[in-house]
C-alpha cells in the first residue's frame, strides 16, 4: 500500500527521467491523472493513458518529454504539501516557481496551476513544484 500516491508519482518520473525512458507506468487515481494532465498541458509530458487491467485496477501511463537534443524537459519535482505536513495558500500567498516552473494546487475549483489560481482567484493546498 502507498501511503503518499503524489510523492510516488513524482519519485518514479524523477528516476525514469534520470534514466531518460521513454514512460513510466503507475498505479492510477482520480488525483493522479489530474496532475498528469496539468504537467501535458504545461508541456512537461507528451501524452498520458489510463488502462484498465483485470478487475477494477487501473494504471496510468506517462509519456516523457525531452528536447530536440534528448535534454530533459522536467529538470526538477518537489514534493510541497505532504501528509504530514499540510501547505496551504489563500490567493494572495500562492507562490512563485522560479524559471519557468509551474506550482500545482488542489483547490475547491478541481486541481490547478499557480497562474490559474491566480486567475480565478483562489487557493488550495500546494501539492507540488514542476520545473
Amino acid at each position: 500500500m502507498i501511503v503518499d500516491p503524489i510523492s510516488d508519482m513524482l519519485t518514479r518520473i524523477r528516476n525514469a527521467n534520470a534514466l531518460k525512458r521513454e514512460s513510466v507506468s503507475l498505479p492510477s487515481s482520480k488525483m493522479l491523472v489530474q496532475i498528469a494532465k496539468i504537467m501535458k498541458k504545461e508541456g512537461y509530458l507528451l501524452d498520458v493513458h489510463e488502462e484498465e487491467e483485470k478487475g477494477n485496477k487501473k494504471t496510468l501511463t506517462l509519456l516523457l518529454k525531452y528536447g530536440p537534443n534528448g535534454e530533459r524537459v522536467i529538470t526538477d519535482l518537489k514534493r510541497i504539501s505532504k501528509p504530514g505536513l499540510r501547505v496551504t495558500c489563500g490567493v494572495e500567498d500562492l507562490p512563485r516557481v522560479p524559471g519557468y516552473g509551474i506550482a500545482i494546487v488542489s483547490t475547491s475549483k478541481g486541481i490547478l496551476t499557480d497562474a490559474e489560481c491566480r486567475k480565478a482567484g483562489v487557493g488550495g493546498e500546494v501539492l507540488c513544484y514542476v520545473y
